[in-house]
């Protein structure tokens, strides 16, 4: 099994340039990044070379609002913050961008976050374009928050690299029955990350046996470690043995 580890958790206490080396050295596979902005591209392309490690993604800006490409009126800022993860993404060559809705509900909202969602596509064809349901605990008032909800969108605006971020320990406390869930949406999903449930800590503490899920959800690509580690993180990555193993 391949794994990545999400630097936007993972070694956050570390700048992230030594959060990408640190987790070359943990023996992951892969790295993904919430908001990088503030570090130089330079140095990101440094360590990704360093360490050969490939970048799988990144989040447009998540401000006060969690995102902005759902909002009613905020259109043209929107626009801005896809065009900035695009550049990052591209010239630190990460394959995939995810647009982050924001706080918002309604029709208005739908409209202007599928608008937000073509735009995202047809500005960058080479890249996925990822959106995730995040729970109504952790994030209420977030617009998406079902793959249900997720899967119509993909549908409607119809972009072949328009995908669905799969997220186990959101989909879990949302809708539950994460294999059957999987399975009926693989056509379209574009990531899938893990973390335990219910506290979001180290995925072999908790309800789920990820290490009996992941495997049989047929999922070639490295699974993306984003788990809240609480503390050091290299003191938590005693799960990593055997899932990479299976």
């Amino acid at each position: 099994m391949k794994l990545s580890a999400n630097l936007g958790f993972l070694w956050a206490d570390r700048s992230l340039p030594d959060a990408i080396r640190a987790a070359k050295a943990a023996g992951f596979d892969a790295v993904e990044m919430h908001w990088p902005y503030d570090t130089p591209v330079a140095d990101v392309q440094a360590a990704l070379a360093e360490t050969g490690l490939p970048c799988l993604g990144l989040n447009t800006r998540k401000g006060e609002t969690n995102g902005l490409c759902a909002i009613p009126g905020q259109e043209d800022a929107a626009r801005a913050s896809i065009d900035e993860a695009i550049a990052y993404a591209r010239a630190i060559d990460a394959g995939a961008v995810h647009v982050m809705a924001g706080f918002a509900e309604g029709r208005d909202a739908d409209a202007v976050f599928r608008a937000a969602l073509t735009h995202a596509c047809d500005a960058a064809p080479d890249l996925t374009i990822l959106i995730e349901p995040l729970n109504r605990f952790d994030a209420p008032g977030y617009f998406l928050t079902t793959t249900g909800q997720a899967a119509e969108i993909i549908a409607a605006v119809d972009r072949p690299n328009l995908k669905l971020m799969f997220d186990c320990y959101h989909a879990q406390i949302m809708e539950g029955d994460l294999t059957r869930l999987f399975t009926g949406l693989k056509d379209i999903v574009g990531h899938v990350q893990f973390a335990g449930v219910p506290a979001r800590g180290r995925p072999d503490e908790g309800e789920i046996a990820f290490d009996r899920l992941l495997p049989a959800l047929g999922w070639d690509a490295p699974f993306g470690a984003e788990y809240k580690p609480g503390g050091d993180t290299d003191a938590t990555l005693g799960w990593m043995a055997g899932y990479r193993a299976l």
